[in-house]
């Protein structure tokens, strides 16, 4: 089969069994993401090199604990904490040019603050205060591919300075900015027409935030697979590589989201 063939039908399945999951029920978002956090620790431990069997154990009995604990904002409040902490500290591996392997506690510090929490937190974005509301999710998302299809076009016919091309030689900061103001108007555009929302300040922010996390969180991940030495995280997508590859800025974008939602939470 083509190459280009393959790689269309293998997204078209994953877009529509994303999204058919997502507006089915708050139960079917969490089966199928805890079905990709099975995958994803998976091929994270091959990656970061940690032991494959306890990580899934790990990852499956956290993540059956705490999924359905979005109103127990002492636990949403220390997780989104702790995974922000872990992120920072995944920046300061991307921006560092001295490369060293990680300690064996460390790694597993990553593993629950950069995989299994965010995919908890997943959960929590779609459940709002007045029960389950998959179009915020469905939204994020749909500004994370807006963004990286726009960064992409807009890169590829007007990018000349690389932004970070030890990680990723074909980003651009053209691109970057391209992407996030598309980001912006499509933010704009679906808190208008399809979550109907009063306050548009809220999704402008929420789309900077994905454009640059989103970003970020793409090449963290190019990051840890330059380290390992790999191209692809994985090959149970044709054309696209693994899950972490598909969802690498959707786990880093998440938990920043949900601080700025509980950052308006304790300020209203």
């Amino acid at each position: 089969m083509n190459e280009t063939l393959k790689r269309a039908l293998s997204g078209a399945v994953y877009i529509i069994v994303l999204l058919g999951c997502i507006l089915h029920s708050k139960e079917s978002l969490a089966i199928l993401f805890g079905m990709f956090l099975v995958i994803g620790v998976f091929e994270f431990s091959k990656l970061i090199t940690i032991n494959r069997y306890l990580s899934l154990l790990l990852a499956a009995g956290t993540y059956v604990m705490l999924w359905n604990q979005h109103k127990n904002f002492p636990i949403n409040d220390s997780i989104t904490l702790f995974t922000t902490i872990v992120s920072i500290g995944l920046l300061v591996f991307l921006f560092k040019q001295n490369e060293s392997s990680f300690k064996i506690g460390t790694k597993y510090l990553i593993l629950f603050g950069y995989l299994i929490f965010p995919f908890v937190i997943t959960n929590y974005i779609a459940m709002g205060t007045k029960g389950y509301n998959p179009k915020i999710l469905v939204s994020i998302l749909i500004l994370i591919w807006s963004n990286d299809t726009f960064a992409y076009l807009v890169g590829k016919n007007f990018g000349k300075t690389k932004l970070l091309p030890l990680v990723s030689p074909k980003k651009t900061v053209e691109g970057f900015f391209g992407g996030m103001f598309f980001t912006i108007v499509s933010g704009i555009l679906l808190a208008k027409f399809y979550i109907g929302a009063n306050i548009l300040y809220i999704w402008i922010i929420i789309a900077i935030i994905v454009s640059v996390f989103s970003t970020l969180g793409d090449l963290i991940e190019s990051k840890f697979k330059r380290v390992a030495g790999i191209k692809d995280s994985g090959k149970i997508m044709p054309g696209h590589g693994g899950i972490l590859d598909r969802l690498d800025s959707i786990i880093f974008v998440i938990p920043f989201i949900n601080l700025f939602y509980l950052i308006l939470r304790y300020v209203s």
